[in-house]
C-alpha cells in the first residue's frame, strides 16, 4: 500500500482539484507563449517609411526613440520572463488564486508594446513626452508588482516545494523586491527629464538579470543544487 505521505504521481489529483501533469507544464506553456509574443509585436513598431529613401540613413538614426523603447521593453520583458521561470521552477505545485494572478500577469506584459509605441511616438514633443514617459514606467512598474505578489502569493499559500532551500526562497525573495522604488522615483523624474527617466527603466530591468545567474539550478521534481533544507523534527 502506498504511503499516505507520498506525493502524488504525474496525472493524479493534487491540492486545488488540479492534476499535476497538467497544472504547471499548461501554466508555463501559456506563459512563455505571451511573453515570446509581447517580445516580437516590439520589433513591428520600428519601420522606416518607404518615403525615406533618399535620406534613408538620416530616418534610420531618427528612429532612436523606438530603439530605446525596443532596448528597455526587451529588456524588461526577458528579466520578467526570467523571474517567473525561477518562480515556476521552484513550485510544488499551483491553485487557482495563483493562475488568476499569472494570468493579470500575462495581461500587463502582452500589454507593453503600447506604452513602448507611445513613447517612441511622442518622445521630443514637450507636452505629450511629459505623459509617455510616467505612463511606459508605470506599465513597467505593474508589472514588476505583479510579479512580486506572484512569488510572494506562492510562499505565502505554501505553493514551493517544501524541499526547497530557505536561502534560495529568501534569495529570489530580495532579488524581485529592489526594482519597485526605483521605477517609482523614476517615473516621477520623467514628468521633468523623460529620456533620462526610460534609460533609468532600462537599468532596472539590467539589474533584473544580472542578480539571476547567483541562482542555483532547480531540477524540477529534484532538489536544489545546492544546500538543502533542513526537515524539522
Amino acid at each position: 500500500m502506498a504511503d499516505e505521505d507520498e506525493d502524488p504521481a504525474p496525472g493524479d489529483e493534487a491540492p486545488g482539484g488540479m492534476r499535476r501533469g497538467l497544472r504547471l507544464g499548461r501554466l508555463e506553456a501559456l506563459s512563455d507563449g505571451v511573453f515570446s509574443i509581447a517580445i516580437t509585436l516590439l520589433v513591428l513598431d520600428i519601420a522606416v517609411p518607404a518615403s525615406a529613401e533618399s535620406h534613408l540613413l538620416s530616418s534610420i538614426a531618427h528612429l532612436w526613440p523606438s530603439y530605446l523603447g525596443y532596448a528597455v521593453s526587451v529588456a524588461t520583458i526577458g528579466a520578467m520572463w526570467l523571474g517567473h521561470t525561477a518562480i515556476t521552477d521552484y513550485l510544488e505545485r499551483a491553485d487557482l488564486g495563483f493562475v488568476r494572478l499569472n494570468l493579470l500577469l500575462l495581461l500587463f506584459v502582452a500589454f507593453l508594446p503600447f506604452p513602448t509605441r507611445l513613447f517612441a511616438e511622442f518622445i521630443g514633443r514637450n507636452g505629450p513626452e511629459r505623459v509617455a514617459a510616467p505612463v511606459y514606467g508605470f506599465s513597467l512598474l505593474l508589472t514588476s508588482l505583479l510579479l512580486q505578489l506572484l512569488w510572494r502569493y506562492a510562499v505565502k499559500h505554501g505553493l514551493v516545494r517544501p524541499d526547497a532551500a530557505d536561502e534560495e526562497v529568501e534569495l529570489l525573495t530580495r532579488r524581485l523586491t529592489p526594482g519597485v522604488g526605483g521605477y517609482v522615483v523614476l517615473i516621477a523624474a520623467g514628468v521633468f527629464i523623460p529620456v533620462i527617466a526610460v534609460v533609468g527603466y532600462l537599468g532596472i530591468a539590467l539589474f533584473y538579470i544580472v542578480p539571476f545567474r547567483s541562482l542555483r539550478p532547480f531540477r524540477r521534481g529534484g532538489r536544489p543544487a545546492g544546500r538543502r533544507r533542513t526537515p524539522q523534527s
